[in-house]
């Protein structure tokens, strides 16, 4: 048989399938209609999984291509009949909630609460989000989402991951731990000096004070250095501080460039970094989601099932929708073996067509579900 006929044959085929494909959507439908009039879930796992059972055995050689062809097409109809849902979910409220809480413009001023110091990339960070930010200083990042719960601050702002060195897990747990929200996020190039007090000399250096991300970061630069002891802060602009409060004359930081004056410091080496294309995300957060016109980010943490699919589950959902997927990461959960919590980032708004859907779908058949926030990245 000549190859046109074949994919003549084919063409056919698929001509039929998608009559098939139509039928089984329009009883979705009805379905939905039914299970919304009875007050019903839509979540069905014992049908789905005895319908993925009875077509794989049916497939013969080909049972585990059936077994995806049909697994897709049950989260078509499972989204389908979500979206026709008229029941009230939890996300869906706190969407509205944050839509409604929200102004048109997003604010240039407010008490916002920063980690570090003076000169720190946390700082640049808030000033470039909140030009006009009155900023409240803090020690820890667990100090910044204390100040934003309590209402000592209005914001907060934190990085939450970097391109050369990966995300804050640190952050990221807080951000489910203390149930704040991303509201606007930003990114900073970075850049780290080596800054000593003045006439140091490199060869000098025995200690060096930084960021346990900025120690990282320079990971390439340090391990010229033998034998220099490396020495975990806050932040950068108190391993700056620290350093010219220090009486060790070996002691040096890595810190932005702006330190050195903040701080009567002097640059011992220049652009330690090891990648010159080396950025920080930082994320504002606040008590309460707020969604302002513009935002196209959306920022969740999922934990599935550790079994083959699981995570395919999830993913399909956004590609049902051409979702385009910015982040994905996976973290084990403390304390429990083999098991994951993912981060994910969607190029979506929950104005977007299918999304809130989407959203409602994922806390209806997921335990732990959280929503970040949907904002702009500025």
């Amino acid at each position: 048989m000549e190859l046109t006929e074949l994919r003549s044959r084919v063409d056919a085929v698929d001509e039929e399938m998608l009559k098939l494909f139509l039928q089984r959507m329009e009883l979705s439908e009805k379905i939905a209609a039914y299970k919304g009039k009875n007050n019903l879930p839509i979540l069905h796992r014992e049908r789905e999984r005895a319908l993925l059972a009875r077509m794989s055995a049916q497939a013969g050689k080909m049972e585990k291509y059936a077994f995806h062809f049909f697994e897709t097409l049950i989260g078509f109809s499972r989204a389908r009949q979500i979206e026709l849902s008229t029941a009230p979910s939890k996300i869906a409220a706190q969407i509205e909630a944050a839509l409604s809480r929200a102004s048109e413009l997003f604010p240039q001023t407010g008490t916002v609460a920063c980690q570090g110091l003076e000169g720190s990339n946390s700082q640049e960070a808030c000033d470039k989000i909140f030009p006009r930010g009155q900023i409240v200083y803090l020690k820890t990042v667990e100090a910044v989402f204390d100040a934003v719960a309590s209402g000592l601050c209005r914001y907060g702002v934190l990085p939450i991951e970097n391109s050369t060195y990966g995300s804050v897990r640190a952050n990221y747990d807080l951000l489910q731990r203390k149930g704040a929200a991303i509201i606007r996020s930003t990114r900073l190039c970075i850049r780290h000096e080596l800054l000593a007090r003045p006439g140091t000399k490199l060869e000098e250096i025995t200690a060096v004070y930084s960021h346990e991300q900025a120690l990282g970061q320079c990971s390439r630069f340090l391990g010229t250095l033998p034998g220099v002891q490396l020495i975990p802060c806050g932040n950068t602009a108190m391993a700056a501080k620290a350093v010219a409060e220090s009486l060790d004359p070996g002691a040096a930081a890595l810190s932005a460039p702006s330190c050195a004056a903040l701080y009567g410091l002097e640059v011992i080496a220049s652009a330690v970094q090891d990648n010159d294309n080396n950025y920080t995300r930082f994320v504002c957060i606040a008590k309460e989601p707020m969604i302002y016109p513009g935002a196209n980010k959306i920022s969740l943490i999922i934990a599935c099932d550790n079994r083959p699919g699981a995570l395919y589950e999830i993913l399909s959902r956004f590609s049902a929708l051409g979702v385009n997927m910015s982040k994905l990461e996976s973290c084990p959960v403390t304390g429990r073996n083999f098991e994951f919590i993912f981060f994910i980032e969607l190029d979506a708004s929950v104005k977007d067509p299918g999304i809130l859907a989407m959203l409602e779908d994922l806390e209806r058949s997921y335990d732990h579900f959280v929503f970040l926030g949907n904002y702009a990245e500025v």
